[in-house]
């Protein structure tokens, strides 16, 4: 049965259903739709099919991963995947791809993906992805990060960024920023030692994200450079890196997206196999534009181009082309 909000859709639909063996009709067909279009359309589709259009994607690509047979699915498993992502609510996004990420062997791979949500989300968010991560999964996402082995470093600043969605005041204080700055500075390059990592979780899980940007912005007022500059000293370690890696998302997000994970994978760089797929599905929407133009003038080449010298022609890259300059 149709609902009020999926009305209207059905030619959407069939033109989906029907064009399921002409792969880039239906890229053409979900590329260029909005959240809340996709989330009706998916919604028209289970109640004309009886089926959802996630589950099938997903099913597709498991399909073509256990044939090695892309004909005998319809479409190829990159794009099976990219789709279905493309397809759920924010919220589901990000518990599959904070799943994903847990069941990486590499650390790095973990921590980029879900820096990406706990610094980019807003804790209502946050809130909601949890609950899609227990009821998709019978975990706890908070557990799950916790229970990490063994642990590490990426794992201490995670731990800190969840518990900062759960204690942190909304407003900002200027008075509370200086005050941060400082004892960064203090347990950091003000002293002659390695950074006290104590002082620095401490922070970390007791203010906002728009807190900690303001943090940031004191410390380079006050001591005349980046913070990030202090954490390149000699004696860096795994705990630096790993900062490092926070306080660039923090600092500028479009910056850090366009240079730690679109320039990185596109280049082949990282083993974040799937970081391109993933920031494009879900920043497509919300600072692509930003993204693009960091992107044209820091490497001098549109998001468009080098997404196609490095990625081999076919359906798969034409979808991320579409998300690209969407």
């Amino acid at each position: 049965m149709l609902t009020m909000a999926s009305y209207g859709f059905e030619n959407e639909c069939k033109e989906i259903h029907d064009s399921w063996g002409r792969i880039n009709q239906l890229i053409q067909s979900l590329a260029s739709r909005t959240q809340l279009e996709r989330q009706q359309i998916r919604e028209t589709y289970k109640a004309i099919y009886g089926e959802d259009l996630v589950n099938r994607f997903q099913e597709a690509e498991m399909m073509s991963n256990n044939t090695n047979d892309t004909a005998a699915a319809g479409i190829s498993p990159k794009l099976c995947a990219a789709l279905s992502l493309f397809m759920l609510e924010p919220h589901e996004r990000d518990a599959v791809v904070a799943r994903e990420a847990l069941e990486q062997s590499h650390h790095t791979n973990y921590c980029k993906a879900l820096v990406e949500i706990f610094v980019g989300r807003k804790s209502s968010q946050i809130f909601l992805t949890k609950q899609a991560y227990h009821t998709r999964y019978r975990r706890q996402l908070d557990q799950d990060i916790a229970n990490i082995e063994p642990p590490n470093s990426y794992q201490k600043i995670l731990i800190a960024l969840v518990t900062s969605h759960k204690a942190h005041h909304a407003d900002v204080s200027q008075h509370i920023a200086n005050c941060d700055a400082k004892r960064l500075f203090e347990t950091g390059e003000g002293s002659p030692g390695a950074i006290e990592e104590a002082v620095v979780l401490e922070i970390l899980s007791k203010r906002s994200i728009q807190q900690m940007k303001l943090t940031f912005s004191s410390y380079k007022h006050i001591y005349g450079h980046d913070y990030i500059k202090s954490l390149k000293r000699e004696h860096s370690g795994e705990f630096e890196n790993a900062l490092k890696m926070v306080v660039k998302c923090i600092h500028n997000p479009p910056y850090y997206h366009a240079k730690q994970t679109l320039y990185e994978s596109i280049k082949g760089r990282t083993e974040d196999k799937g970081g391109l797929a993933r920031l494009l599905v879900s920043r497509a929407e919300v600072e692509m534009d930003e993204i693009r133009t960091i992107y044209k003038n820091k490497y001098g080449i549109e998001l468009r181009d080098a997404i196609c010298e490095s990625i081999p022609s076919g359906d798969y890259r034409d979808f991320l082309v579409a998300l690209a300059t969407k």
